[in-house]
């Protein structure tokens, strides 16, 4: 069998013209405010994604470090841009590949989030190949020893954060919080915290139903309250970075702890870093290990 690799990622628009295409993409065709996709624009323009984007960039030297490692064709997808899922799967065809890794750069599983890049590749690849799609890898190793050792030594107290997601997942049995609240566990004791180490969510977006927190903003005043004057980041639940990190953790948070007098760094995310990258490398030798469904 010829093997090849589609790695998945959220998308981010390329320029700053994008954006208003690109969150119409994630909207899926329901109305938008203008003054969300004003504030959106807002950001991107501080942040000075003017004319390329830094995640669309590290995507693609993951990519490529990736496909050195594997020796194996790897296709980037995008879920909402350019290259798309369905483009990464036509290429994995072209390539004549028939067994494709589906592999997403999110850690976490939800059907929520997941589950629409399987459906999108499923749907792309319509059975013209032998899909090894990995729906997790919270607990892999690797990814655990890597954050630990950004983490190790620190006499902060440690903030893991992840996207939020509406509450109502909860009732749906969704494993999505269970598993973070894994990786942090695992991370914490694979560092040996001696500052202390809570949870937070992120980046909730305006849909007027209740989503999962505590909210960063709101835990960090708690923080605050309780004492607490040196907190260190660790978003588990990203691995590159997103607007989601250098927008509500390195400007809004930040301004945030600024007002309390709060010290408050964060990780380096994990990125291209060649250790991720052999973990990336580890996840998909073992699915591919795995023998076909009879």
């Amino acid at each position: 069998m010829s093997d090849a690799v589609v790695l998945m990622a959220y998308g981010s628009p390329e320029r700053l013209a994008d954006v208003p295409a690109y969150y119409a993409d994630i909207r899926g065709g329901r109305p938008i405010a203008p003054e969300h996709i004003a504030n959106l624009v807002e950001r991107y323009r501080r942040l000075g994604i003017e004319e390329s984007s830094p995640l669309n960039a590290i995507t693609e030297q993951t990519r490529a470090a990736l496909e050195a490692e594997l020796d194996l064709p790897v296709f980037t997808g995008m879920k909402h841009w350019t290259p798309r899922i369905a483009d990464a799967a036509e290429a994995a065809l072209a390539a004549g590949s028939d067994a494709i890794v589906g592999l997403v750069l999110a850690p976490h599983y939800s059907a929520l989030s997941i589950e629409g890049y399987r459906e999108q590749l499923e749907q792309a690849l319509a059975g013209r190949a032998e899909l090894r799609f990995v729906d997790s890898w919270h607990d892999e190793p690797g990814f655990v020893e890597l954050l630990a050792e950004k983490i190790r030594g620190t006499h902060a107290h440690v903030v893991f954060t992840a996207h939020s997601l509406p509450q109502r997942i909860l009732s749906m049995g969704d494993p999505y919080k269970e598993q973070l609240l894994a990786t942090a566990q695992l991370v914490a004791s694979a560092a040996g915290l001696d500052g202390g180490w809570s949870f937070s969510f992120q980046s909730e977006s305006p849909t007027g139903e209740p989503w999962l927190g505590p909210d960063i903003l709101d835990h960090l005043g708690a923080l605050h309250e309780q004492g607490v004057t040196e907190v260190l980041l660790c978003p588990v639940g990203f691995v590159s970075d997103h607007l989601e990190i250098l927008w509500d953790l390195d400007v809004e948070a930040k301004e945030l702890a600024r007002e309390l007098g709060l010290r408050l760094d964060r990780i380096e995310m994990p990125n291209d870093d060649p250790a991720f990258v052999r973990t990336l490398a580890g996840i998909v030798r073992r699915a591919l290990a795995v023998p076909s469904p009879a």
